[in-house]
């Protein structure tokens, strides 16, 4: 089938694996938004309801801060010492804006959780965000 997509991105713009340690918490977890959010809009096409409402809607439930941090607060157990370097670094990042509808905490750890999603896909390791994303979350099928 094709190249991985990660990978090719990373070629064609010669990222280097020890460059995410260069960037602030705050644009890992700009890019660490857009990867967790096309995860579970992939994840989410694979179900037998497919319209679009319907979609954007489930969406919208797991990528908010409040469903983000669940995840995160379920993940914690499982970071090795690294990952929960980067992720106390989002977490901690001063950030000058809040989502309308999540509680600064909530935000916070958010952010946290997204910068470690931006980290862990532009060194590679897509195959471990899908390990810690499944662990925490609830299991394929079930109602999330």
């Amino acid at each position: 089938m094709g190249e991985d997509l990660t990978a090719l991105i990373r070629e064609r713009f010669g990222y280097r694996e020890e460059d995410a340690k260069q960037y602030a918490p705050l644009a890992l977890a700009f890019v660490g938004d857009a990867v967790y959010s096309l995860m579970i809009r992939t994840r989410l096409l694979c179900e037998k309801e497919r319209t679009v409402n319907h979609l954007h809607k489930k969406s919208a439930d797991l990528v908010k801060a409040q469903a983000q941090k669940e995840l995160m607060l379920s993940m914690l157990p499982k970071l090795t010492e690294e990952e929960l370097t980067v992720f106390k670094r989002g977490r901690n990042a001063k950030s000058y804006s809040v989502a309308k509808n999540a509680s600064v905490n909530d935000y916070r750890i958010a952010t946290g959780f997204e910068s470690l999603m931006g980290y862990l896909y532009l060194n590679g390791q897509t195959e471990r965000i899908m390990d810690l994303i499944f662990a925490g979350a609830t299991e394929p099928g079930e109602e999330e």
